[in-house]
Order: C-alpha cells, then structure tokens, then sequence
C-alpha cells in the first residue's frame, strides 16, 4: 500500500540541526498517520513525533517537545522531523512509519508500514 524511504540524517555538533525526509509511495499516502521513531543501541525502538492524516493534529515525546517539528506535505507524499538543538543522546537510526488507524491514532505496530532507517550521529 505504502512505501517509505527516509533520508537526510548524519553528523552533526551537539546543538546542530537536521532535517529529516520521509518519501511515501502509494496512492493515499493523506489516508495514514505517519510517525518518526528512534532506535539508539542496545535500546528499544521510540516513537518520537507523530502526525495526523491532515497534519491537524501531533505528538512529541517529552524528550524532543520544544526541539523537534513534525510536519508532513500531502502534495509531495513527503514527511518531515525538523531537530534542532540536537544532544548526543538523540544519537540513533530514525525510522519513519505509517498507519491507517482513525485519524490522530498514533499506536504503530510492527505490522504497520516501515522504512529502513536513516543514522542520526551527534556528537558532544
């Protein structure tokens, strides 16, 4: 139904900023809730931010509120995380998924639609 290909991560200073791309295929990318996740080394897999089908409604994790910004460009079939002020810890792969759960439903499974992830690096 969806395909999702993530792109723009690398290194960057502590304090840095980076933006991040996710690029869906498919004919009703505006018919899922599309979500970034992180998955530092030895740890569990996060959700970080998440996005509505209309981009009306998101989520922040308490550790990236005021730092990160979802947004999403139905036109473009694109999603995008804006980090800024990044910390070493935010160090992780970042993964960009997709559900169609009711709009503003932002549970994410693994049987969900998921890319392959792009490496984000901060250093301190």
């Amino acid at each position: 139904q969806v395909q999702l290909v993530e792109s723009g991560g690398g290194l960057v200073q502590a304090g840095g900023s980076l933006r991040l791309s996710c690029a869906a295929s498919g004919r009703t990318f505006s018919s899922y809730n599309m979500g970034w996740f992180r998955q530092a080394p030895g740890k569990e897999r996060d959700l970080v931010a998440a996005i509505s089908k209309s981009g009306a409604s998101t989520f922040y994790a308490d550790s990236v509120k005021g730092r990160f910004t979802i947004s999403r460009d139905n036109a473009r079939n694109m999603v995008y995380l804006q980090m800024n002020g990044l910390k070493p810890e935010d160090t992780a792969v970042y993964y960009c998924a997709a559900n169609s759960q009711p709009a503003g439903m932002f549970r994410f499974t693994r049987s969900d639609y998921w890319g392959q992830g792009t490496q984000v690096t901060v250093s301190s």
